[in-house]
């Protein structure tokens, strides 16, 4: 017979686990955008084929399908389960973790995630498919590490996050034909050389965006030029035929 949830056990809130589940979904994120970095390259919006695209893509997501499915498999407690003090356990024993293949095959069911919300919400249990299914129950972790750690925890990683994003952003940026381009044309305009007295270095965080679809491209950039006497924003906007090169259509202050 299960246990008596109330007698024996402190279930986790429904707000922890939607709570975990964001932070795991974060987290999992921050490593697709990585991992699909990693595996193309910072180069990739140079002319790669669609077809090495969409390879990279269909491994980048097998692996995370695999390590979110995976997430809870060290003591049943996934990186936003740690920060959020809850834990998966046998609903027969709460001492008792469940293996490995439980929780991976538990974590399946989240592939239909809104079924799963909804019976975790009608739950008087709080047991959503996967929970029912695997006989398993999500508690309160009594020893779980102190507020402010877990407090901590929670910004380290929204901020790695955005960290991360955004460093990766500007190195894919900065490492496009089209950006090499707009430096040479902007090195070679007199105007701007005369005006902020010679270039000294340029922004370290160049904006804007660049699309190549069947070879033809269009991109348009902002990019800070830092002179001698002053700095100034230039924007770019350039084009490209297949099997050429980038062309500056338009050069503004």
């Amino acid at each position: 017979m299960p246990l008596n949830f109330k007698e024996y056990v402190t279930l986790s809130s429904r707000k922890r686990r939607i709570a975990a589940f964001m932070i795991d979904h974060f987290v999992m994120s921050t490593i697709g955008v990585l991992i699909f970095f990693l595996t193309l390259g910072p180069d990739f919006m140079n002319e790669n084929s669609l077809n090495d695209i969409t390879i990279a893509m269909s491994f980048v997501m097998l692996l995370i399908f695999v390590l979110y499915f995976a997430k809870d498999s060290v003591n049943g407690i996934s990186i936003g389960r740690w920060i959020m003090g809850i834990m998966v356990r046998d609903e027969e024993d709460s001492n008792i973790v469940p293996s490995f293949g439980r929780l991976f095959l538990r974590n399946l069911f989240l592939i239909i995630w809104p079924v799963e919300f909804i019976v975790l919400a009608t739950s008087n249990v709080k047991k959503r498919l996967g929970d029912k299914v695997l006989k398993t129950i999500v508690i309160r972790n009594p020893d779980k590490p102190k507020t402010i750690i877990r407090i901590l925890a929670v910004l380290g990683t929204f901020i790695l996050f955005f960290v991360i994003v955004l460093l990766l952003s500007v190195s894919t940026i900065k490492k496009t034909d089209a950006y090499k381009m707009s430096i040479i044309g902007i090195e070679q305009n007199k105007e701007i050389q005369t005006e902020i007295g010679g270039i000294k270095e340029y922004g370290m965080f160049p904006t804007g965006n660049v699309n190549i679809t069947n070879g033809h491209g269009q991109a348009d950039l902002q990019i800070k030029v830092i002179g001698n006497q002053k700095e100034i924003e230039v924007n770019v906007y350039l084009e490209k035929e297949p099997n050429s090169q980038w062309k500056i259509i338009e050069m503004k202050k």
